[in-house]
């Protein structure tokens, strides 16, 4: 017999953060397929730095207010979830 644990809401908010990532930047991948993995797992998929706004963006939002922070709070933690978990931004050749 198994006794499954209930999640705590960081890893929740973790959970739903990263899913949110995969679904802007159009992914058919969720939490459960990257869970575990120790490489860098963030760099095999790439977003727009139009997504990636969109993403901190919602992020942002999320975080304000599943944790009742302020706003330039949040959005310090967004930077932080994005600089590590971040997918890889596309390289624009237009430049």
């Amino acid at each position: 017999m198994t006794i499954k644990m209930k999640k705590n809401k960081d890893e929740i908010i973790v959970e739903t953060i990263l899913n949110k990532m995969f679904e802007i930047a159009g992914h058919q991948v969720t939490f459960e397929d990257i869970k575990g993995r120790t490489d860098n797992w963030y760099q095999q998929w790439t977003m727009t730095e139009e997504q990636n706004k969109e993403w901190r963006d919602w992020g942002t939002k999320y975080l304000k207010k599943q944790k009742h922070l302020l706003k330039s709070y949040a959005s310090r933690q967004m930077a932080m979830f994005d600089m590590n978990y971040g997918l890889k931004i596309e390289q624009n050749d237009n430049i």
